[in-house]
């Protein structure tokens, strides 16, 4: 008899987790460019669905796309970025968080750990778990487990950020189909449209935001010292990181640098521009 053929693993797929309300997540959302929608994912969470365009239609690795939007979002705000990604072959997640590296994980579609142990550490020092409970269950999910595969190791990477208070509403699961991940999205509450407003439009949002953020004197157009010195070396970071995006042709990190450079240049020029931009009443 012929053998069977091998079933065919998911769909690339993605998932990108804002330790922020969704009213603090969208302005930073819009400056990727990439239609998604948004929603809560929790009291203190947002979770952002892309339609995953690079990656289905671009042949660029999901993963690297995710890297470069999670790592674009966490150093334009103060809030952490995590991203769940999987395709027919691997899964895993990064975590970014400001202008530290970001850190990773990454499972074969078997289920097989290839990442560090050590990432699971810093991971969950970055997001402030209990360093003895919850490290115990992440190390749980680097052991080899022959009856667990990458989806089932995503479920229990969700399952320990629980704790962090986490919570995806009820079907939006790692592994599934692009748009039956954005069906779920879209039939919650809150749920929004994400999608590129224009530059003005776009630059007008941040603004409104920097108004009627709590925050501090970190954020870019705040008018401190350290507001300029953080924009300006966005700004420094953010022309590189585009051009060497735009050469590999690489979605992901040119939106990171074209991220970085906006929010950059909306520190820098925010004392110029914020009366023309400000809405009237």
């Amino acid at each position: 008899m012929p053998s069977e053929a091998p079933r065919p693993g998911p769909a690339p797929g993605a998932l990108l987790l804002c330790r922020a309300e969704p009213g603090s997540v969208a302005p930073a959302a819009h400056l990727l460019r990439e239609p998604m929608l948004l929603t809560r994912a929790g009291d203190t969470w947002s979770v952002l669905v892309p339609e995953g365009k690079p990656w289905l239609h671009g042949g660029e690795p999901v993963d690297r796309v995710l890297t470069g939007w999670a790592t674009a979002l966490a150093v334009g705000a103060p809030w952490p970025v995590l991203a769940l990604w999987w395709d027919a072959d691997r899964a895993g997640y990064t975590l970014a968080s400001g202008f530290r590296r970001p850190v990773g994980y990454v499972w074969l579609a078997n289920g097989t750990p290839a990442g560090e142990d050590e990432a699971m550490r810093t991971f969950a020092a970055r997001l402030g778990l209990d360093p003895v409970l919850d490290v115990q269950s992440l190390d749980h999910l680097t052991k080899p487990d022959p009856e667990t595969d990458a989806r089932a190791r995503l479920l229990g990477l969700l399952a320990v950020l629980t704790h962090a208070g986490v919570a995806l509403p009820t079907g939006l699961t790692p592994g599934d189909p692009a748009d039956r991940l954005r069906e779920v999205a879209g039939a919650q509450q809150d749920a929004r449209p994400v999608e590129w407003p224009g530059w003005r439009e776009a630059v007008r949002a941040e603004l409104d935001a920097v108004d009627r953020s709590r925050l501090g004197p970190w954020l870019p157009g705040s008018g401190t010292p350290r507001s300029r010195a953080l924009a300006l070396a966005q700004v420094t970071a953010g022309l590189p990181l585009t051009l060497w995006g735009l050469r590999r042709h690489s979605g992901g990190w040119a939106a990171a640098g074209a991220l970085l450079l906006a929010h950059g240049a909306l520190g820098l020029t925010y004392e110029l521009t914020y009366e023309l931009m400000r809405p009237r009443d």
